[in-house]
């Protein structure tokens, strides 16, 4: 095919990749070490590069053949010849854990710089051209937080405004939003973005040793939406998990009795909005898009019954028979939540105080709370993207990856989230990654761009490609073969051209 000629830039992806060291083998296919991918796009032609994070986690385990620094889904243990004493404070030292520095999820964006992300409170940045590890930044160093989430969001003033918990601090546990200005003032060209740091406000955790686990959050134009939900992190088993030989995974915990909670803050008075919103229990991990009207906070996400989906990647269940075996237990839901900020005082209990043509609702309960009902647009999809142009306002489309019995994707498929119309491209033996979308140089509309996305045969002896919608149509445009193993990868960003430092040939 033919790829447009204004399509200039780097798509640079990120995901697990090595998950076997020596010997030693990974239980969860979230804790592999992090293999980043790009495609270059230069002049209608697609150049590909990957390489592994040589983070200190990847160095370290290459150095001694084996698994020695623990991931979420595995507890490794670092030398078994030490003596009793060392063994002992080496166990001492796990309480509050040193976290990995395997960052394998996410790419996000420090002004001209770009760093791979995972959920601990280490970040590294990496060469977007040449795919080489750079410094590592620790962010406890500049906020008090534990772990974070690898999906910030960015405001109009290129700033990044992301979430971490900050376990037992001064005795409180809670979820600190914080935001990194893009640039730092002129006089202090030697200082990083991360010096002036601000923490823009936090959230009581409702459970002192209890906090609950999160993988993003959500924006609207004046408000911050986080989604406290009934799948937490137990501190007490997290911090004796070294000494009883088990994962930090198996500290997590889903009580489908509980109820999800719902946090609005003001972005500008930096207050919680002090109305109390929950709906039944759910597990989600990402957020598709929130705005506002009349009023009201409107926001998608893409939700769960329960948390089977972690489970099903442990590589014990991804073996040959993983085709037959993989069946989940709960689908995946696009929920649409329509939340009243302001509504009548005085309205009756059990009456629905949501005024937009909505099927969602919100009633008011007894003790004054709200109870919230979502609209279901559509089952079967994840990682969902957006035109991010349209990131915290009232938008129309979804560009995701389509599931249908079991948790790896198949298909991609394009909602319009008003007339719930689908759209879908999909080939025999495909599993293509999230899609991820550009929009074109003059664009009008908001789908006017390219969808790309990397796909995976199952058949080891078929070339993956990367393939290049037409992000209105969902017709192909073009792809590019690349004769390599690839790996299936979990997020990633393009990087305009224009964004991109000039390349020191």
């Amino acid at each position: 095919g033919h790829l447009p000629t204004w399509l200039q830039g780097i798509l640079l992806r990120n995901g697990p990749g090595m998950h076997s060291i020596g010997d030693t083998r990974y239980n969860h296919w979230f804790d592999g070490l992090a293999l980043m991918h790009s495609f270059t796009f230069k002049n209608g032609e697609v150049y590909y590069r990957s390489k592994y994070l040589r983070s200190d986690t990847y160095n370290c385990n290459i150095e001694a053949n084996r698994i020695v620094v623990s991931e979420f889904g595995t507890m490794a243990y670092p030398d078994p010849c030490k003596n009793i004493f060392a063994k002992a404070f080496s166990y001492l030292s796990h309480t509050i854990p040193e976290f990995t520095d395997n960052c394998l999820i996410n790419i996000m964006k420090v002004g001209e710089d770009f760093y791979a992300t995972s959920e601990t409170n280490f970040i590294r940045k990496i060469d977007p051209q040449t795919l080489e590890t750079l410094e590592k930044v620790d962010y406890s160093k500049y906020v008090a937080v534990n772990i974070t989430t690898s999906h910030p969001h960015y405001d109009s003033a290129g700033n990044i405004l992301n979430m971490g918990t900050s376990i037992v601090d001064k005795g409180k546990t809670k979820y600190v939003l914080f935001k990194i200005p893009p640039s730092v003032p002129e006089q202090e060209k030697k200082k990083s973005c991360f010096k002036h740091l601000e923490v823009v406000c936090s959230i009581p955790s409702r459970s002192l040793l209890h906090p609950c686990y999160y993988h993003s959050f959500g924006l609207t134009e004046n408000y911050i939406i986080f989604v406290e939900q009934p799948f937490r992190l137990d501190i007490v088993k997290m911090a004796t998990a070294y000494i009883r030989g088990v994962s930090w995974a198996s500290c997590l915990s889903f009580n489908k009795d509980d109820k999800t909670w719902f946090h609005f803050v003001d972005r500008k008075t930096k207050k919680e909005v002090s109305t109390r919103f929950c709906t039944d229990a759910l597990v989600f991990f990402h957020h598709i898009n929130a705005y506002e009207e009349d009023g009201h906070i409107v926001f998608d996400i893409i939700a769960y019954a329960d948390n089977s989906l972690y489970d099903m990647f442990y590589l014990k269940n991804l073996n040959k028979d993983f085709e037959e075996n993989k069946k989940l237990t709960s689908f995946p839901a696009c929920k649409r939540f329509v939340v009243p900020l302001q509504y009548d005082k005085d309205a009756e209990a059990g009456s629905n105080l949501v005024t937009l043509p909505s099927p969602a609702t919100a009633v008011k309960e007894k003790d004054g709370s709200i109870y919230c009902q979502p609209e279901i647009l559509c089952e079967g999809i994840e990682l969902p993207r957006i035109n991010y142009d349209y990131n915290g306002k009232k938008y129309k489309y979804v560009f995701a990856t389509e599931v249908q019995c079991g948790p790896v994707p198949t298909k991609i498929a394009k909602l319009n989230t008003q007339t719930k119309e689908m759209l879908h491209w999909g080939e025999d033996h495909c599993w293509p990654s999230e899609p991820v979308f550009v929009p074109s140089p003059d664009a009008r509309e908001e789908d006017d761009g390219v969808v790309l996305t990397c796909v995976v045969r199952t058949d080891p002896k078929e070339a993956p490609f990367l393939l290049v919608l037409d992000a209105k149509t969902f017709t192909e445009l073009g792809r590019a073969t690349v004769d390599v193993k690839m790996h299936l990868d979990l997020h990633g960003v393009f990087i305009p051209e224009q964004n991109l430092k000039t390349e020191t040939e």
